[in-house]
């Protein structure tokens, strides 16, 4: 068996993790960077589609969940998207704005996990990968573990290993099991980012699978407007993604099927066609099977200058607010991240560094802090990774 000293052992080579490694060992800091897959970077290069949502222009900590919202706020001041991207630019990266502020790379994520990993090796940082992670100890100042058949030792130790969503890229609950361990609570975890699955009198729209519409979808304190997605099994899209964040089991989604319609949109088109039907008036602003769905459960047949003002109202109503009962979601199999972690109570929020214990950090997905969908989570990603990384 091998082993070394560090100045820092940085567990987890995802993008917290490689940016974390790259910002300390720039500093003079003598890093050693491990994850248990096979390769750096594994989640970066299958986000967005294999291009990299890499970060959001709209970045505020009023966009990420947490037990403690204000948690996020000084990572996110001291390392901004206009920092990434200066880096991006930097190491010459295309890029395009898709939708609400949303950065892609032009070409392939490929490029990102590469200009970290040369940052990296800017930083001379030691990358091993491989390996399983074991028998991480602390005594006198020390941090201690094995990596294979490896053997590490560092008074510095960062957890980057992330949360369990997405189990089939390796993904474990192993920065759970760490934190406990050394003392720090842990928010219960749950799916995030992840479709909702429909039972009930809901699974009728089950049979809309793969038709898409623009809504505004509600949840908890959540509220979205982009699309929701009909599958086999419920109910997905980007806007359902998005509230999944804030639904909890036995609440109700709601969903606005025709947002920005104004108030009386149905009776001024029972007075301009009154001969139509309620499923032609929808199907002029929403997809043919789906007009019919909710005209048939609506269940206002006959021409529109037949109903009554008031009946045309309250089918307005319900239009507008929709209400789902999922039955629960795809689980983390699906899951685009965790929501929940390492809770931010024990951890200080300008170094990310253990309150508890001296020189434990934890960042990224470990930590309780969520965003949005939309390169919200690469971006806690970085700053939170910059902020110790400065710290180490």
């Amino acid at each position: 068996m091998s082993a070394a000293n560090y100045d820092a052992v940085v567990l987890g080579a995802g993008a917290a993790g490689l940016m974390c490694a790259a910002v300390a060992g720039q500093r003079g800091k003598r890093v050693l960077l491990l994850d248990h897959a096979d390769a750096v970077g594994k989640k970066i290069l299958i986000s967005g589609g294999g291009r990299c949502n890499f970060t959001n222009i709209h970045t505020s900590a009023d966009r990420y969940i947490s037990a403690n919202p204000h948690f996020a706020k000084s990572a996110l001041a001291r390392y901004t998207p206009a920092d990434f991207i200066a880096l991006v630019d930097a190491y010459g990266i295309a890029y395009h704005e898709k939708t609400l502020g949303q950065l892609f790379c032009d070409g392939s994520a490929k490029q990102i996990v590469a200009m970290l990993l040369a940052e990296c090796t800017k930083g001379g940082v030691d990358v091993r990968c491989g390996e399983p992670i074991r028998q991480v100890e602390h005594s006198d100042g020390i941090f201690r573990g094995t990596f294979g058949n490896f053997h590490f030792s560092a008074p510095a130790l960062v957890i980057a290993t992330g949360g369990p969503s997405i189990p089939k890229m390796g993904a474990t609950g192993f920065a759970y099991d760490l934190a406990r361990q050394f003392g720090l609570k842990v928010v219960e975890p749950r799916p995030a980012l992840v479709p909702l699955t429909l039972g009930g009198d809901d699974v009728l729209f089950r049979t809309l699978s793969g038709i898409a519409a623009p809504v505004e979808a509600r949840a908890g304190k959540g509220a979205f407007r982009e699309a929701a997605l009909f599958t086999h099994k419920g109910l997905s899209g980007p806007a359902i993604l998005q509230v999944s964040s804030y639904w909890r089991h036995g609440e109700p989604v709601t969903i606005d099927f025709l947002p920005g319609a104004p108030q009386g949109w149905l009776t001024d088109a029972k007075r301009s066609r009154p001969r139509a039907t309620l499923r032609a008036a929808l199907g002029a602003h929403l997809p043919d099977r789906l007009a019919e769905t909710l005209a048939d459960r609506l269940a206002l047949p006959g021409e529109l200058g037949a109903l009554t003002d008031r009946k045309l109202a309250d089918a307005e109503t319900r239009l507008a607010s929709w209400a789902f009962r999922p039955n629960g979601t795809e689980g983390l199999a699906k899951a685009e991240v965790t929501i929940g972690g390492i809770a931010t109570a024990g951890l200080s929020s300008q170094t990310m560094m253990a309150k508890s214990t001296q020189n434990l950090y934890a960042i990224g997905e470990a930590v309780d802090v969520t965003g949005w969908l939309g390169g919200y989570n690469f971006q806690w990603a970085w700053a939170s990774g910059h902020a110790a990384g400065q710290a180490l």
